[in-house]
């Protein structure tokens, strides 16, 4: 099993997860701009999920199924991008864990915070 980066980190680009990697899975890509995880090499370990200030890290079983895809494009994306290992300024785009919650609800989406979170 793998943790999987949802659409949360589009434009924000949070990088306090990948500080905390001890394996180095964590991607910066550019379009979209966000951090993506590679699942090949996630040990499943979960000490990203508290991490990110707007909990855009799941495991793969607690999906939401708002963000199911997102799984296949965290495999898909990260072999575009470039690794990160270090905590760096989020983007200036970078919404607050409150204004995703708002949007989601804004949309009719149904979404459960990480458990880890």
């Amino acid at each position: 099993m793998t943790h999987v980066v949802v659409a949360r980190c589009v434009d924000c680009r949070y990088t306090d997860c990948a500080a905390v990697c001890p394996v180095d899975c964590f991607y910066e890509v550019q379009d979209p701009h966000m951090l993506v995880i590679d699942p090949d090499t996630c040990i499943d370990c979960a000490l990203c999920v508290p991490e990110c200030p707007i909990n855009a890290i799941y495991p793969e079983d607690e999906l939401p199924e708002s963000y199911i895809d997102w799984l296949e494009k965290n495999a898909e994306l990260w072999e575009d991008g470039e690794c990160i290992t270090d905590k760096t300024e989020a983007l200036p785009t970078a919404k607050t864990l409150e204004e995703w919650q708002e949007f989601e609800q804004a949309q009719g989406m149904d979404v459960d915070e990480p458990s880890g979170a």
